[in-house]
């Protein structure tokens, strides 16, 4: 469903975004396409408060082995300098160990993000190993190195369960400097109102971690998207309005030209194109007609325009999401 923009635009008291592009004399165009991101659906064991595709174990929106191989078939055909598997939970994909075996051919870099639990089920604990043989990319979501703050967020127990995949992983190589494995943690903040800074919370995340004997590549940090689960909680707390307008303020001109969704191109679990996952949480389609993964031959034409919602500013606000 797309998102109900002008009325809480109006009612927050801020311009919508396109119009904030206008004014600084900027507009938000498709550059040459690097990525290709592929959401392999919407299960997941975990129901995340931040999550802005409300993703849970109760949805059953998946991706067949039909639009694996019409994804892969587009992979093949273009060539892509990285492949983005992203969710839910990725391991809870039924053939997701065929999909990521025909897909690590046809990219120079690899990555599946994951909520680090779900690797610890009996029927995906074996993923740990084929992410090393394959040489993927680990982007592991760790809000936070809080583990009550952490539970909070992701539900009870899912702090101490991450720290044992991370130790798994280390033991792998991943994360440990010289092996070529990259982990990477992505986090949001735990309310309403923006992450901390980058480098100060990349300290902290070392230092933190170092005493549970945790390492790892990089440290990412992104301010949490008005969409899914966290709109609603956004409303539903009354600061909706507020969040909205503190993304609206802290709109920063200068990241636009270095956006995510100028080089990347979303697959949705059912192979229709999008220009991110937010856009997909949103509805708001790639191009002027929806299309999907099997009618397109070539890269995304350059220059074309992206569609924006509110949801917007968060990619824009202060250091941006890029």
């Amino acid at each position: 469903m797309a998102e109900e923009l002008p009325e809480k635009i109006i009612e927050a008291g801020i311009e919508p975004f396109e119009q904030s592009l206008t004014r600084c004399g900027l507009s938000l165009m498709r550059g040459r396409t690097r990525t290709l991101q592929i959401n392999v659906g919407l299960i997941c064991d975990l129901a995340c408060r931040h999550c802005h595709l409300e993703a849970g174990p109760l949805r059953r929106e998946i991706m067949t082995i039909e639009t694996m191989d019409a994804v892969v078939d587009y992979a093949a055909r273009v060539g892509f300098e990285t492949i983005d598997v992203t969710g839910g939970a990725p391991e809870l994909v039924p053939h997701i160990e065929y999909f990521l075996l025909r897909l690590s051919p046809h990219t120079s870099k690899l990555i599946v993000r994951t909520n680090l639990v779900a690797l610890l089920r009996d029927e995906t604990i074996g993923l740990m190993q084929l992410y090393r043989d394959l040489r993927v990319t680990i982007a592991a979501s760790l809000p936070s190195t809080n583990a009550s703050q952490a539970d909070s967020q992701r539900g009870k127990g899912v702090w101490e369960k991450s720290i044992e995949v991370l130790r798994k992983l280390n033991e792998l190589g991943y994360g440990v400097p010289g092996s070529g494995l990259e982990l990477d943690l992505v986090a949001n903040p735990a309310g309403a109102f923006l992450p901390a800074d980058q480098h100060q919370a990349e300290t902290k995340y070392r230092r933190d971690l170092q005493k549970s004997g945790i390492v790892f590549s990089s440290l990412f940090v992104f301010a949490n998207m008005p969409l899914g689960r966290f709109r609603a909680w956004l409303e539903q707390s009354g600061n909706l309005q507020g969040y909205l307008r503190t993304l609206a303020e802290r709109f920063n001109p200068a990241v636009v030209s270095g956006l995510m969704c100028r080089s990347l191109i979303s697959v949705s679990w059912d192979g229709y194109l999008f220009d991110c996952d937010f856009n997909l949480a949103s509805g708001l389609h790639h191009g002027p007609a929806k299309m999907h993964v099997s009618q397109i031959k070539r890269l995304p034409d350059e220059g074309i325009p992206i569609p924006t919602g509110e949801h917007c500013y968060a990619c824009t606000a202060g250091s941006g999401f890029t």
